[in-house]
C-alpha cells in the first residue's frame, strides 16, 4: 500500500512526497496502522529499516489532529528516549522533516552543552521532546518538563539503552508519565532483559518482529579481508584513494585507535574526522556535520556512536577493528545500504581477530563472503603507500597497546564462558 493510500493528514502526505517517501519498508508498513489506533506497540528491526519513520509518521499525524482541541501550554504529548546525544539529533530531524507542515513542534535536548537554551526552547511550547535520559532527568529536577498530558511513550535502540545501563532511569521516568499512555517500545535486538522491561511497559501491545534470517540487510554487500594488524592503514589508504568521492565511515575499537588512525590517514594527504565519547558534544556537532554536508568524506568512529549515525548517503562500512560484541558488527554495516538504497561494507581481519571473526560468523548464522588479495595486489598496497614515514616506534607502540587490548578481550570471553559453563 502507498502512503497516499494511508488515513493520514495532507500536511503530512505533503511532506512524504517531497521527502521521497513512495511505499512503506516493512517496519512502517506494520506499524503505523496500530500507532494511529493508539495501540501500545512492542517491534524488534534490524538497524537501516525505516524505524524511525515508523513511529514518526503517526505519532506527528495523531497529534496535528488533535491541535484543533488542544493547547501547547498543556505540557509535551510525546516522550521519545533515546541512548545517545546523535541518535537524538538524527531522530528530531526526522520529524521535523515529515511534519514540516503540520502545526507540531519537536526539540530534542542531550547533555554535554549548556542547558539555558533548551529551557528557554521548551518554555515556549513544544509538543514532541526526543532526549538522552541524562539531561531528561537534570530538567525535570530543575521543574522544566511537565508530563502531565502525555499521550505517547517511545523507548528507542531500548538495547542499546540497556546496554549503557540506563534500565533504572527507564523505569524512573515511567513513574512520572500517565498510567493512560500509548507505549511504544522499538528495539533492534531482543533477549530476556529486553522481553521483560518491554512487558513491563505496554499493555496488550501489538508485537512486530521483523527478522530476516540475514541480519544484515540485503542492501548491504559486506565482505571480509584478511590484512595484517600494521598493514591496514595502507589497505584503507588505497580504499579511500580509490573512493575518493564517495562518504566512508571507519570504525574502529577505542578512542585512541581512532586518533591514530586519523592521523595515518593525514599523513598520505587524506582529511579524516573523529567522532567518540572523548570529543565534547560541540566538537561531535560539528564533526557530523561537516561529514553530512560531504566537506569531510571519511569519519572515523567508536562503537559508541555507531547507532547515532544515520546519515543518508554512506557509501561504505569499513570495520578498521572488528567489534567485541558480534550485535555491533550488524549495528556497523547498518550505517550503509539505509532505506532503499545500496551499501559496501568490509572488514579488515588480522591473525589476532579470526577468533572474533568466528563469532560474528556465528551471530549471522552464516559464514561472512572473503575478499580475495592476491599476494602480489597485497604487496603492491603496502609499497605503493605514501605513508613513507614507517616510524617503527609508533608502530611497536600502536601493535603493543592492540595486542594488549585483545589480551584483556579474551581473558573477559573465559570469564564469560566459565560464567555460562556454573549457571
Amino acid at each position: 500500500m502507498k502512503f497516499s493510500k494511508y488515513p493520514l493528514a495532507p500536511e503530512i502526505k505533503q511532506s512524504l512526497e517531497r521527502l521521497g517517501f513512495k511505499k512503506p519498508t516493512d517496519i512502517q508498513y506494520r506499524s503505523i496502522s496500530p500507532i494511529l489506533r493508539g495501540d501500545d506497540v512492542l517491534a524488534i528491526a534490524q538497524t537501516g529499516t525505516g524505524k524511525t519513520a515508523a513511529f514518526a509518521i503517526p505519532i506527528l499525524n495523531n497529534i496535528h489532529n488533535a491541535k484543533e482541541h488542544q493547547r501547547r501550554e498543556d505540557g509535551i504529548k510525546c516522550l521519545v528516549m533515546v541512548p545517545t546525544r546523535e541518535l537524538a539529533i538524527q531522530i528530531t530531524e526526522v520529524f521535523q522533516q515529515i511534519g514540516r507542515n503540520t502545526r507540531v513542534k519537536t526539540f530534542c535536548t542531550f547533555g554535554g552543552v549548556e542547558q539555558d537554551a533548551q529551557i528557554a526552547r521548551i518554555q515556549k511550547g513544544i509538543d514532541i521532546l526526543v532526549t538522552t535520559p541524562g539531561r531528561m532527568f537534570d530538567l525535570i529536577h530543575q521543574k522544566q518538563l511537565n508530563f502531565r498530558r502525555l499521550d505517547t511513550l517511545v523507548l528507542d535502540e531500548a538495547d542499546h539503552m540497556l546496554d549503557l545501563g540506563f534500565i533504572k532511569d527507564i523505569r524512573d521516568v515511567v513513574k512520572l508519565v500517565p498510567r493512560n499512555r500509548q507505549t511504544l517500545f522499538f528495539s533492534a535486538t531482543i533477549n530476556e532483559e529486553i522481553k521483560t522491561l518491554a512487558y513491563s511497559l505496554v499493555s496488550k501491545p501489538v508485537r512486530i518482529h521483523i527478522s530476516p534470517k540475514d541480519p544484515v540487510s540485503k542492501n548491504v554487500n559486506h565482505s571480509v579481508a584478511f590484512v595484517e594488524m600494521d598493514d591496514k592503514r595502507f589497505f584503507l589508504e588505497r580504499l579511500v584513494k580509490e573512493r575518493e568521492n564517495e562518504k566512508i565511515l571507519v570504525f574502529v575499537r577505542t578512542q585512541v585507535r581512532a586518533e591514530r588512525v586519523m592521523k595515518a590517514m593525514e599523513r598520505v594527504g587524506i582529511k579524516a574526522l573523529t567522532i567518540h565519547g572523548g570529543k565534547d558534544q560541540k566538537d561531535r556537532m560539528e564533526v557530523m556535520r561537516a561529514y553530512k554536508t560531504g566537506e569531510v568524506k571519511v569519519l572515523i568512529a567508536t562503537d559508541v556512536s555507531a547507532r547515532g549515525i544515520d546519515i543518508p548517503g554512506v557509501q561504505y562500512v569499513v570495520n578498521y577493528d572488528l567489534p567485541d560484541q558480534p550485535e555491533n558488527y550488524v549495528h556497523r554495516v547498518g550505517r550503509t545500504g539505509r532505506g532503499r538504497e545500496k551499501g559496501l561494507a568490509v572488514s579488515f581481519c588480522s591473525e589476532q581477530e579470526k577468533e572474533t571473526l568466528e563469532i560474528i560468523q556465528s551471530f549471522l548464522h552464516k559464514e561472512i563472503k572473503v575478499m580475495e588479495i592476491e599476494k602480489q595486489d597485497y604487496t603492491a598496497t603496502v609499497d605503493f603507500s605514501e605513508d613513507h614515514t614507517n616510524d617503527w616506534k609508533t608502530l611497536m607502540k600502536e601493535q603493543a597497546v592492540y595486542e594488549e587490548e585483545m589480551k584483556e578481550l579474551q581473558a573477559k570471553r573465559r570469564k564469560q564462558k566459565l560464567k555460562k559453563k556454573k549457571k
